[in-house]
This record gives C-alpha cells, sequence and structure tokens, in this order.
C-alpha cells in the first residue's frame, strides 16, 4: 500500500475467544494492518464507522483467535533454523505463518561456535524485517546429563565471550537463552544476559531444587531491576518436564523447584502440549494448579513440521520422525516436535483445559514473555491485525496476519 492508497477496511463475524474471555456473537475489524473493532454485534452495529468496513464471510459456527505466538520453534517445513539459510529459514517461517503461528522465536540448538553465530547472522535479518519476533538460543551452556537431541560434543560453561558475540552476531534480536543453572558462572551468565536484554530460561539441567530455585531468584532480581520495557519480570522454564530428571518426593529436582517458582509468581513454564511429549493428564494438572498465566505453550517443532515421515535435521543431530514423534537417529531421546501451535492448542482443550485458557498460553503470555504484550497475543483495538478463523473442531479455516489474509495451511 502506498501513502496515498487508503488501508483496507475489512470485519469478520463469529464467536471470538481473547484474553482469557469469549464474546459470543464477536464483530473484529481491521483497518490496514491494526485491529480497529473489537466488540459484540450490536456494539458494531452501532459504531460509527461500521458502514466504512466490508465483510469477510466465514462459516457459520467458527471461531476468531488471536494470532498464536510461539517462543520454542526450531523450523518447518523441511527447513532447520540451526542450519537453513535464509531462503530455507524464510519458507520455514512463512509455513508456520499460514499454519496460524503469526508470531514465532526462531530457536537454534547447540552446535559448533561459529555454526551458531552463522545462523544467528542468517535470522537477525529476518527478524529486523518482522518475520521474526527474534532468537532463541538453546544451548550450548547445557547439563550433559540432560542434553536430550542437544549435541553434547558441543556443550560447555558460560563463555562471557561467546555471548557477547552471539549477542552481536544476532544484531540486537537475540531474545532467550536456555541455561543450566548448576554450571559454573550461571549466575554471572544470567546477569550478562538480562545485561544484553536477553530472557534467561532455565532448562536442560541435572541440578537439585536448591540451585534452579537461586537461580530463579537470581534471574527474576535482575530482570527486575533492568526493568526492560514491555518485557515479563519472570524467569522461563524451557520446556518442562523434557531436559531434566523427573519429580520424585525425596529428589524434588527442577521440576519442583520450577513449580513452586511458577505459583509464586517468579516463572512462566514451556509446556510441549502435543500429546508426545507430556501426557494429556499432566497438562490438565498443570492449568488447575498454576493457571494459564503462568504457563506458555510451545511447540518445539522442527523441520519435519507439516511434512511426511522420515530424515531430518535438527542442527548438528540426525533424527528420525516416525508414528508421529521425532527422535535422534540412534533411537534415542525425543528430538524437537512435528506439531504446530494450533495443534498443540487442540492436544491441550482435548486434555480438558477449557478453550480460554488454551489459547491465553498461546497468545498473551508468550507475548509478553518476549516484549510484545502491546502488539500481538490479543484482539485488541491497536494491536495487529493477525487473527486465526477455526472451525469447531478447532481446525483452522482462515490466517490473517499483519491484516492480509494469508493461504491457511489445515490441519
Amino acid at each position: 500500500m502506498t501513502s496515498t492508497e487508503e488501508p483496507t477496511r475489512l470485519y469478520l463475524s463469529g464467536r471470538a475467544v481473547t484474553s482469557g474471555t469469549t464474546i459470543d456473537e464477536a464483530v473484529l475489524a481491521f483497518e490496514g494492518d491494526r485491529i480497529a473493532f473489537i466488540g459484540t454485534q450490536d456494539e458494531f452495529a452501532a459504531w460509527p464507522d461500521a458502514g466504512a468496513y466490508s465483510e469477510v464471510r466465514i462459516p457459520n459456527g467458527a471461531t476468531l483467535l488471536p494470532g498464536l505466538v510461539d517462543v520454542h520453534c526450531h523450523g518447518a517445513a523441511g527447513a532447520d533454523f540451526p542450519s537453513a539459510d535464509g531462503e530455507a529459514a524464510e519458507r520455514a517461517i512463512r509455513y508456520l505463518h499460514a499454519s496460524g503461528t503469526t508470531t514465532l522465536l526462531a530457536s537454534l540448538v547447540t552446535a559448533d561456535r561459529q555454526e551458531m553465530l552463522r545462523a544467528a547472522e542468517v535470522l537477525a535479518p529476518l527478524a529486523e524485517r518482522e518475520l521474526l519476533a527474534g532468537i532463541h538460543a538453546e544451548g550450548p551452556f547445557l547439563s550433559s546429563a540432560r542434553c536430550g537431541a542437544q549435541d553434547p560434543a558441543f556443550l560447555t560453561s558460560p563463555d562471557p565471550d561467546f555471548v557477547d558475540e552471539l549477542v552481536a552476531s544476532a544484531r540486537g534480536q537475540l531474545r532467550t537463552m536456555t541455561y543450566a543453572p548448576e554450571l559454573a558462572g550461571s549466575d554471572a551468565l544470567v546477569e550478562q544476559l538480562v545485561s544484553h536484554g536477553v530472557l534467561p530460561s532455565v532448562g536442560h539441567t541435572d541440578a537439585d531444587a536448591e540451585t534452579v530455585t537461586a537461580s530463579i531468584e537470581v534471574a527474576v532480581e535482575e530482570l527486575s531491576s533492568a526493568g526492560f520495557d514491555g518485557y515479563t519480570e519472570r524467569a522461563t522454564v524451557t520446556h518442562l518436564f523434557n531436559g531434566m530428571p523427573p519429580l520424585h518426593h525425596r529428589s524434588p529436582g527442577p521440576v519442583a523447584a520450577c513449580l513452586q517458582a511458577a505459583a509464586q509468581g517468579q516463572a512462566v513454564l514451556e509446556i510441549i502440549a502435543d500429546g508426545v511429549h507430556v501426557d494429556p493428564a499432566t497438562v490438565r494438572m498443570l492449568f488447575a494448579l498454576l493457571g494459564p498465566e503462568a504457563i506458555v505453550l510451545v511447540t518445539d517443532s522442527m523441520a519435519a513440521t507439516g511434512l511426511a515421515d522420515g530424515e531430518y535435521a535438527l542442527g548438528p543431530q540426525q533424527v528420525v520422525v516416525s508414528d508421529g514423534a521425532a527422535r535422534l537417529a540412534d533411537g534415542g531421546s525425543l528430538a524437537g516436535g512435528i506439531a504446530t501451535l494450533l495443534d498443540v492448542v487442540r492436544h491441550t482443550v482435548e486434555s480438558g483445559v477449557p478453550l480460554e485458557q488454551a489459547v491465553l498460553s498461546a497468545t498473551s503470555v508468550p507475548a509478553e514473555l518476549v516484549g510484545l504484550a502491546d502488539e500481538v497475543g490479543a484482539l485488541r483495538v491497536g494491536f495487529s491485525a493477525d487473527a486465526l478463523v477455526v472451525d469447531r473442531h478447532l481446525r483452522l479455516v482462515s490466517v490473517f496476519r499483519d491484516g492480509l489474509q494469508l493461504e491457511a495451511i489445515p490441519a
């Protein structure tokens, strides 16, 4: 659109779910790339500007959702963010946008340091073009005992010089980093990350509960004192349960510490609720105990997302996808997910979580984590015109990003 053209004005009518609530007979109106109206049909009829908007017909019984926000995602459509070139990475991003994830971080994995720097350099321009909301580094400062699909050959203790290099290669687009709090130098790492505007995320850890609690407290103190504009003052936890020892009543470990921190408002817990990584009953229990504001739904998706079973890459690791699960080629650890975030929302609802709560944990909660709480993640006037139309089975019908209708990719 040129400066002389009028912005496109359109509206959709249907049930809307946003910000933890439902509007049964709603109207959502876009003016260009912004939301101009959200409210009931009666309120829209009384709105003085209503006559200037054209209706986009959607199926009867459809539901409007905010565009979904994924803060842990390694790729899709055959492209692996940790190793892709710019063209392949953009292909994966556009696939994910069309699947309903209109905002996402591109996640790196532990790899050769030069390769991690190269990947950050490739992804930074895509974030500057606002195709991405930034970059997430999963490693390399992780526990070798709980490395999962991370290549142990490249794991290391916190290195301030490498952090500075990675931040520079990402051109200010590094948003979050996963680290193991038991490693020497982790407190200094947390302080350094926060000083660069990077959110620390506990994960891939074999630490005891006391160590995790102490590290989260350091993170919260640093975040609070830094006062990032729009950012959360809570630490995050990378895919709770995965990449850490299981909870045991005589050895509570990181799971217990993270649950307590979330209950106290100090942490937000990533959950891969795809039906593979976490049992549905566990997902239901977490929402019942903690509420959706303490949970962020993620995919941990990798290159196989959207494609058939077969062999794929996850950074330096080879992965085999079979029967709905991605595992390292040696048949061991789970190696990311293959679900879209809308799939994860659907699985979460099927586990018994109310739709309003599942949507909140896939929209406004992750938007807050990456400093976009006033921009995306909700159907609110002035927000980015990102929305999904889904049917009664939560299957994708339409996607709008920045007010433009994309060719939706059905589940």
